[in-house]
């Protein structure tokens, strides 16, 4: 790395409403190469500085580029994945431990936050939720109700939860069979450091990455938020409303890829409907990888290293969003 490619900060905007209200923030491109968020972040600034959207109650904070290294260079990380393991570095060793000491203690001073991602492969967005209500020692929450209402109102018709507690279940199994025991924390990302310090977010993944609807996906996000939370008049998208339930469903297993010769049975994309007794794919002995139950196929990874997940199965969840 150059000095030149060397950040040497993040570009911060706040509103500071007039008359008091929740405190939110806007993130973009956590991963530099997901510029959805950015773009709709930048459009939303543009309008409240010329008056065509005002701020009712409460702070409005935006980060357009939380990764500035990557972005600048076009790929999803810097020097590591920022949006795993996060947590303030006393003694930072690299570009990502610096982010994280200025990025954690903003997501600390907010209530809620919407980050704005996109994906590899094709698909329709959809909204990552944490867990439900709760007094575990993973991940315990009291917002889930708020939560819900939040994700239920930003348009996708796609809702998934159970994101931690399955990734850190692969990590038990993993140990199990005599890998190091990792801490389950490295699933911490921006919203899972959300909900650890009294508040409540969600992830929403807007689309392909060069999907050109995605900036457009995120932009009518920020203002539902906006609007659910009082912070904006309904008027600015009443036309957008979503127009159906989203569909809810629930991460319950993660399959790792346990040699470089296992391999899917065709190109599978996120979301692709599975049944009982499918081939998913082969392993490297010729063992065949079937579907265990009805149900879902999420972030398969063909070029996933030995040892590391290869997919997720996911099912129709029982939570009502309220």
């Amino acid at each position: 790395m150059t000095s030149s490619d060397t950040p040497t900060h993040l570009r911060i905007h706040q509103f500071a409403g007039l008359a008091k209200g929740p405190r939110l923030l806007i993130t973009g491109a956590v991963h530099g190469n997901e510029i959805c968020g950015s773009l709709a972040i930048t459009r939303l600034l543009e309008q409240l500085d010329r008056g065509a959207l005002r701020l009712l109650r409460g702070t409005l904070t935006c980060v357009p580029v939380v990764n500035p290294l990557a972005y600048q260079r076009g790929q999803r990380e810097g020097e590591r994945n920022l949006n795993r393991n996060l947590r303030e570095c006393p003694i930072p060793q690299d570009v990502e431990d610096r982010i994280a000491n200025q990025l954690c203690p903003l997501l600390a001073a907010h209530e809620v936050l919407l980050d704005l991602h996109s994906f590899q492969g094709q698909g329709q967005a959809f909204v990552m939720l944490g867990p439900r209500d709760n007094q575990g020692e993973l991940e315990p929450f009291a917002h889930a109700s708020a939560e819900a209402a939040l994700a239920a109102a930003l348009g996708p018709t796609r809702i998934v939860e159970g994101w931690l507690s399955t990734y850190e279940l692969g990590l038990r199994r993993r140990a199990e069979q005599g890998a190091p025991l990792q801490d389950p924390h490295y699933g911490m990302g921006t919203t899972e450091y959300m909900r650890a310090r009294g508040g409540y977010g969600v992830t929403l993944e807007c689309g392909q990455h060069a999907d050109p609807q995605a900036p457009e996906v995120a932009y009518l996000a920020i203002l539902r938020t906006l609007v659910l939370l009082g912070m904006l008049a309904p008027a600015s998208v009443d036309a957008h409303r979503p127009a159906s339930p989203p569909e809810l469903l629930k991460l319950y297993e993660v399959v790792d890829r346990q040699h470089e010769g296992d391999r899917f049975e065709r190109e599978w994309a996120s979301f692709d409907a599975l049944t009982q007794g499918q081939r998913i794919g082969t392993r490297h002995d010729g063992t065949p990888v079937l579907a265990p139950a009805d149900g879902r196929i999420v972030f398969p990874n063909s070029k996933a290293l030995a040892g590391h997940e290869w997919f997720y199965l996911a099912r129709a969840s029982d939570r009502r969003l309220g």
